[in-house]
């Protein structure tokens, strides 16, 4: 299968090809035929997947030959309308949106436009009255403009809400349910989100129109191009491991994970003083330094970016070889997301973790979640004198409940199973 048997327009095909795109991935294999057609999309998909490309691709292709329609028509004020709306969390994953956009249609008659919160609404207000096609926004900022009169959608044709799980655990359902409220009914919907709880369910159910439905390297899965290790080290030596670690000169640029700001900044701080060019990213940081660090590292002016997990979701950077939890994540499906940074489209990557004594546990939950034992390095300067990861056996206790407590929540794992189970039921 290659892009050219998906009935792709010429000028997308050559976008593509000038991108280095010659085989359509799973997702985009199974999505962009069913778009073209004018079927809503149901997709359980992780970041990493070519998620972005599956929908941008049909969008810009219905959207072109719709533009050229009205032209032939006489309708010129479809050539200003807001056309087609893309919904995402983060501002980083907002931007490189944008322009996937603008590169698989930098030779079609369209315009792209992204907007999000934390930097000046001048530039992008003035853009929107001079006219878009396609807007790539956040929930807070586009709200804010709608409020101000500078947007309205009721010509909306095309909706794309990503990263829907996103959505919810940044609490900005509201807000996505506010703005939908004010689209079209009749309208293409597109649906995207790694996980299914309920209540992304319910929101995906009060959306859709008889959607096709896709999953995709599910978030229970890891790539198998992804080399996995874990160095059991104290807390007190990750800083000193991580020093190691980057001796090594085939690592040319990393993705380094703490779970808080502040973690991020002191391992900014501790790299800078041992020579190695690093920034960190992360909610604190503004959306200009933000993008600056995101730009010097994808650039390879600094070798090591280092994030927290909302703040990296959406971070796209081709050919990164390694990921670095410096912190092993609480939430198993987190270090499935953030190791998927890696790997990609076919390549190899390495994702490194430092696990404490405190973090077993949550190694432990990763390794039940991904269904194999991560290898263990045990020969490094800085070695825990416990390498054991494995709880060692124990008689079961009887299980006792005290009247009035509720019994333990499920685990991530079992959350997961259930949306799996759930999203096979909707095929």
């Amino acid at each position: 299968m290659t892009f050219e048997n998906l009935d792709l327009i010429e000028p997308i095909l050559r976008a593509l090809k000038e991108e280095g795109y010659t085989t359509p991935t799973p997702i985009q294999e199974q999505s962009i035929p069913s778009l073209l057609l004018g079927k809503d999309l149901l997709g359980c998909a992780q970041t990493g997947t070519g998620k972005t490309a599956a929908f941008a691709i049909p969008i810009l292709q219905i959207l072109s030959n719709k533009k050229k329609a009205a032209q032939n028509d006489g309708k010129s004020r479809y050539q200003t309308d807001i056309k087609a709306l893309i919904l995402t969390p983060t501002r980083e994953l907002a931007i490189q949106i944008e322009e996937s956009f603008r590169a698989y249609g930098r030779y079609l008659n369209l315009k792209e436009l992204v907007i999000f919160g934390g930097v000046s609404q001048h530039h992008q207000t003035i853009a929107l009255q001079k006219g878009v096609d396609i807007l790539v926004a956040t929930p807070g900022r586009l709200l804010d403009l709608m409020d101000q009169k500078f947007i309205h959608l009721h010509h909306i044709e095309l909706f794309v809400l990503d990263e829907a799980d996103r959505m919810l655990d940044m609490g900005f359902v509201h807000d996505v349910k506010k703005i939908i409220a004010r689209l079209p009914k009749h309208r293409q919907s597109l649906f995207f989100s790694a996980t299914m709880p309920s209540e992304i369910v319910g929101l995906a159910d009060s959306i859709l129109q008889n959607p096709v439905k896709v999953e995709v390297s599910p978030v229970s899965s890891t790539a198998d191009t992804v080399e996995q290790e874990v160095f059991i080290v104290d807390k007190i030596d990750k800083k000193s491991l991580l020093n190691h670690v980057l001796k090594d000169k085939n690592i040319k640029r990393a993705l380094v994970f703490t779970r808080t700001k502040h973690g991020a900044d002191k391992v900014v701080k501790d790299l800078e003083k041992t020579g190695v060019k690093a920034a960190a990213i992360h909610g604190n940081k503004s959306q200009n330094a933000r993008q600056k660090a995101l730009s010097d590292f994808k650039s390879s002016q600094i070798r090591i970016l280092v994030a927290t997990d909302i703040a990296a979701r959406g971070i796209d950077v081709d050919d990164l070889s390694h990921v670095i939890n410096y912190e092993i994540p609480n939430v198993p499906e987190t270090y499935v997301h953030r190791i998927g940074r890696t790997g990609r489209a076919g390549a190899s990557g390495k994702a490194l973790s430092f696990c404490d004594e405190e973090e077993k546990e949550f190694l432990r939950d990763i390794q039940k979640l991904i269904g194999k034992k991560v290898p263990v390095v045990s020969n490094h300067p800085y070695p825990l004198e416990n390498q054991e990861v494995e709880k060692p056996q124990r008689q079961p206790a009887k299980k006792v409940v005290a009247q009035g407590v509720n019994e333990a929540a499920p685990s991530s794992a079992n959350r997961v199973a259930r949306s799996k189970k759930w999203f096979k039921s909707r095929k």
